[in-house]
């Protein structure tokens, strides 16, 4: 339906818009639907946009800022649609200036509208009343030469492109920040521009940054084939627990000695093992990974040290096993604990003397195979159990390697998601806008008893049922919403008490003073407390109870737990 605007329309009422602020003062966070927002004082923006203009100079500061509303324009325009799906056209194009509005960075008065969505017509003329960029540059910068709204303009293209489909290009075409009555502004689709291919260069990165980028890219690149080279890729991660990791197979990798991985399912065994072979003199000879909990236990010697033909019923022909395979490199022996007795013993065999028998063959074969086993067992446990021979254990356990699961280094989940979003991307051609925050804040405290597999498999869901350009909803990674976790403010047991938030503050105080506990017994019990929410990471357990992590440190110590 065409959009013919009268001035004397109205578009005060957006409760729709306001009811979608909340405030999560105890966690330090704002959300506007599920985009996380800030408040920032005006002088601080003020003070960025000068250094901004002094470092970059005008023009390159200009795109910058262009930019920045951009950006901001594309997940309004995606908020709308969401807000307002059986809205008018009118009633949906609004919600930009709107929002503009309820952030506080401009009043906008539009003056007239053509808009036609189904034939692709579009024209407005709006008054920017009281713009935050005009008051910077009254208070900060000074009088300019040409209009300076730069993020509002940057954000009307990128939000009246997304509504129509098509590229709509705003000119601002008179500015108070430049001497001007009034900022006015006009926008139309970018062909009905004389100018358009000038102004669209501001939405190109800087040529500075452009040549930055591309050093990194190729010093990247130059970095990448020297790991491959060198075999020292590891995986994702920059936690100080996975750096032990790859400080320790690092150690390792230049030897021949067996490596024992340990770690839960999903997080990353194969990896480590491959990248041990990376960094191994062994680098240019094969890798073979086996899985062995997915043989059957009466095939599992003849797929690891191969077969002669006759050995059994279906033996038509001699063949090589995986150990032969990996011959001057490594094998990758995965749930090692589910190999049969008969396969223990020869794969001791293979690591005390270098040497295995086909099945059904009375030959010995002299082989020269690294070994590196994993399991997410108790491997001493099943030699005490009976499952496992102790001597294999032995030559095993040489050098153990204990990988941390994912929610014990959550700091990586961003660096792992952002890995798995690109190549999903270009697996499936279309691109989202990445998670929401709501969304990255749920996978920050999910718990991921999958760990990094877990991650993958969401990720990739999330990819499949998100629209392009679109940001990926909490709903769109987890079948059901996690439950957000509970601060050791809402709900803690103290020494066996349960103290848990009443109607008002008063009465959870009250719980406190009637437990009988010392202040320094509700502190320790507290601390205790948030250990065990964040799973012993002092560092999810100072977010907990609003501390730095060497302040919960140092309390910690005093109690008798090393953080």
């Amino acid at each position: 339906m065409p959009i013919k605007y009268k001035p004397e329309i109205q578009h005060s009422d957006f409760k729709d818009l306001t009811n979608l602020i909340h405030f999560q003062s105890m966690e330090g966070k704002i959300w506007l639907g599920e985009q996380r927002m800030l408040l920032l004082q005006f002088s601080a923006m003020a003070s960025f946009r000068r250094e901004m203009v002094n470092t970059l100079g005008i023009e390159r500061a200009k795109g910058l800022f262009l930019r920045h509303g951009y950006q901001s324009g594309l997940k309004d325009a995606e908020l709308a649609r969401k807000l307002r799906p059986n809205a008018s056209e009118v009633g949906m194009f609004l919600a930009g200036p709107q929002m503009h509005s309820l952030k506080g960075l401009v009043k906008v008065r539009p003056t007239e509208l053509d808009i036609d969505k189904e034939y692709g017509r579009f024209y407005a003329e709006m008054e920017w009343i009281d713009s935050f960029e005009v008051e910077i540059c009254q208070t900060d910068l000074g009088q300019m030469q040409d209009p300076v709204c730069w993020t509002l303009l940057g954000y009307a293209c990128a939000y009246s492109s997304a509504f129509m489909g098509r590229e709509i290009i705003f000119k601002e075409v008179s500015c108070r920040g430049c001497g001007g009555d009034k900022c006015r502004v006009i926008g139309k689709p970018a062909e009905e521009w004389d100018d358009v291919a000038s102004f669209k260069q501001y939405f190109k990165n800087d040529p500075i940054i452009e040549e930055l980028y591309e050093l990194q890219s190729q010093l990247l690149s130059l970095r990448t084939n020297l790991d491959k080279q060198e075999g020292q890729y590891y995986g994702i991660g920059q936690t100080p627990a996975y750096q032990t990791v790859r400080n320790m197979m690092d150690k390792a990798a230049q030897g021949k000695v067996s490596v024992l991985l340990l770690g839960e399912t999903g997080v990353g065994k194969e990896v480590i093992a491959r990248s041990v072979h990376l960094r191994s003199k062994r680098a240019a000879e094969p890798f073979v990974a086996v899985n062995c909990a997915a043989i059957p236990p009466d095939l599992i010697e003849s797929e690891l040290f191969g077969v002669e033909k006759g050995a059994f019923t279906g033996a038509t022909q001699s063949r090589m096993g995986r150990f032969e395979r990996a011959d001057k490199g490594t094998i990758f022996l995965d749930e090692v604990i589910e190999l049969s007795p008969r396969a223990q013993a020869s794969l001791l065999r293979v690591l005390q003397e270098g040497e295995l028998e086909r099945v059904g063959d009375n030959r010995t074969r002299k082989i020269d195979v690294r070994v590196i086993a994993a399991t997410h067992e108790d491997l001493a446990e099943a030699v005490k159990a009976g499952r496992f021979r102790a001597d294999l254990y032995y030559r095993l356990n040489v050098f153990p390697v204990a990988i941390p699961a994912l929610r014990e280094r959550r700091e990586d989940i961003p660096l792992l998601v952002e890995h798995f979003l690109q190549r999903f991307h270009q697996e499936y051609g279309k691109r989202t806008l990445g998670l929401s925050d709501k969304a990255l804040e749920a996978c920050l405290h999910y718990s991921w008893p999958g760990n990094i597999r877990e991650l993958e498999n969401v990720i990739e869901r999330g990819i499949i049922l998100t629209d392009p350009n679109e940001s990926i909803s909490v709903q769109a990674l987890f079948l059901r919403a996690p439950e957000e976790p509970q601060t050791a403010s809402e709900r803690v047991s103290l020494d066996g008490v349960l103290i848990q938030p009443g109607n008002g503050q008063g009465s959870w105080i009250s719980q406190l003073l009637s437990s009988g506990l010392s202040l320094d017994e509700i502190e320790e019990s507290l601390m205790r407390e948030a250990m065990q929410q964040a799973n012993q990471n002092v560092s999810g357990a100072a977010r907990l109870l609003g501390l730095s992590r060497p302040a919960l440190a140092y309390r910690l110590k005093k109690i008798g737990i090393e953080g």
